[in-house]
């Protein structure tokens, strides 16, 4: 049976390209094929680069149980896990399939207006509700259904646990573990007694009126859509999920301390529990 990956790109980064002109030959010596175009007999979608093109891979598998290995060649990027491997050792990895793939939880979103939805969409990261002016965005939130806050605020973002370590988290939301079912709700430059972020359930609702003239809703910075005065925004946990794969053991809390750089310096280990 003839296996074939997807190689992915970072479109200027020369260093990028000549990694996956390594990485073709040393896998089709293998009798893998590299294509650069998706197709449904595609095994594996390799992406070489930072976020942003990871976020490309996700759109592109949407919707497939095919599963995104990302080569981080960003600085400060969590989606694209793995740091510089060698070329055999990813070829390795490939050839033999020891990779593995975890399910990431993925947002829902519809907006309603007059009764009608006139747009849906989905997001790994996050959803934003933002203002499209210089003007803060007049918000009323509700969570199943039941009223939360309203907030005159420069937008709400609603974020995965995969997207916690990404807008979010440098908005001053909290970083949530992979493996964790919820959604970050978390309010930007809010004017309100109570602003704070919170995490709700993958399993709620989080409703969203527009009250100021207009706004704008964004999906991982990548998919806009213009919204008005008296539209409602539903988001919630996603049916469809997106893998990502990975071809090394270390925990979060390992990718934790290496991208920050945390100081854990003196550790003992086991025997200091």
């Amino acid at each position: 049976m003839n296996r074939e990956v997807v190689v992915l790109c970072h479109p200027t980064r020369e260093e990028a390209k000549t990694f996956s002109e390594l990485l073709k030959t040393s896998l089709q010596s293998e009798g893998v094929k590299v294509v650069e175009s998706f197709s449904p007999s595609t095994e594996l979608v390799i992406v070489l680069g930072g976020d942003g093109t990871m976020l490309r891979a996700a759109e592109m598998v949407y919707g497939t149980p095919i599963p995104i290995l990302g080569i981080n060649l960003g600085k400060v990027g969590f989606l694209a896990e793995i740091q510089n491997p060698s070329i055999e050792e990813l070829s390795r990895a490939i050839t033999h399939r020891s990779y593995r793939a975890d399910p990431r939880l993925v947002l829902h979103y519809s907006v309603q207006r007059e009764s009608q939805e006139v747009t849906e969409g989905w997001s790994l990261n996050e959803v934003v509700i933002e203002r499209s002016n210089s003007a803060m965005v007049e918000l009323f939130v509700q969570i199943d259904n039941r009223p939360l806050s309203r907030w005159g605020c420069d937008g709400v973002i609603c974020a995965t646990p995969t997207g916690s370590t990404a807008y979010a988290f440098s908005a001053g939301g909290p970083i949530v573990w992979p493996e964790v079912d919820a959604i970050t709700l978390l309010p930007l430059a809010a004017h309100a007694l109570y602003s704070r972020p919170m995490v709700v359930s993958s399993e709620s609702t989080i409703g969203i009126d527009i009250e100021s003239l207009r706004a704008e809703i964004v999906a991982d910075g990548m998919r806009r859509f213009s919204l008005l005065k008296g539209d409602r925004i539903t988001i919630n946990k996603n049916r469809i999920e997106i893998n990502l794969a990975h071809i090394e053991s270390a925990l979060f809390t390992d990718r934790l301390v290496a991208k920050f750089k945390l100081p854990v310096e003196g550790w003992r280990g086991e025997e200091s529990i």
